[in-house]
């Protein structure tokens, strides 16, 4: 379900707000075309310091895997990375897929140490909608389809007052790898 409680506009600002205090960097200096690694220095602690931070914002689970990992879990070993360290053109067609026009740059046989520097401001708020997008109908708790919003980033039910309870986000990367092999028969 596609939900509206929380705005996008509303998420960009969180996302921005967590890489300027994640990365100490100036409030101006984040584009939503903007490679977290490229243009504005973070390194791999950094990604996980973004997120804990997201998570914290808006009640949420972001994925802990990238969906290569997600890719050779599901379809074998070398079905997103060859034995060279290198993107198999299936995992290069996925990535494109997932990141549309942030992805243009990726290519079957790029070194995998070369595919982090796509994550753009514009990808982690999709990741954050992403997950959002999976608010259930009803509360898991009372049953009753009373969502409200709780400070602008949290959703809450308004008949008992429990937190929404969201699928995390390594699931959703599963389920959109399983639709995109039925869809695509890429597997």
């Amino acid at each position: 379900m596609k939900q509206s409680i929380i705005p996008e506009e509303k998420v960009v600002e969180e996302v921005n707000k967590a890489i300027v205090e994640g990365l100490d960097i100036k409030e101006g200096s984040v584009a939503p075309d903007s490679s977290l690694i490229r243009d504005l220095g973070a390194e791999s602690l950094d990604f996980l310091d973004i997120n804990y931070r997201l998570e914290q914002t808006f009640g949420i689970k972001l994925a802990r895997h990238s969906i290569l990992e997600h890719m050779e879990e599901m379809f074998g070993e070398e079905s997103a990375i060859d034995e060279n360290g290198r993107l198999t053109e299936k995992a290069a067609a996925m990535l494109r897929r997932r990141f549309g026009d942030g992805g243009a740059s990726l290519e079957p046989g790029m070194d995998i140490d070369e595919v982090p520097a796509i994550v753009t401001v514009r990808s982690i708020v999709d990741g954050v909608l992403h997950v959002l997008d999976s608010l259930p109908d009803k509360c898991t708790s009372c049953g009753a389809s009373a969502w409200t919003p709780e400070d602008g980033s949290r959703i809450k039910c308004g008949s008992c007052g429990e937190y929404a309870v969201f699928t995390n986000g390594d699931d959703l990367v599963r389920e959109w790898l399983q639709e995109m092999q039925e869809e695509e028969k890429i597997f």
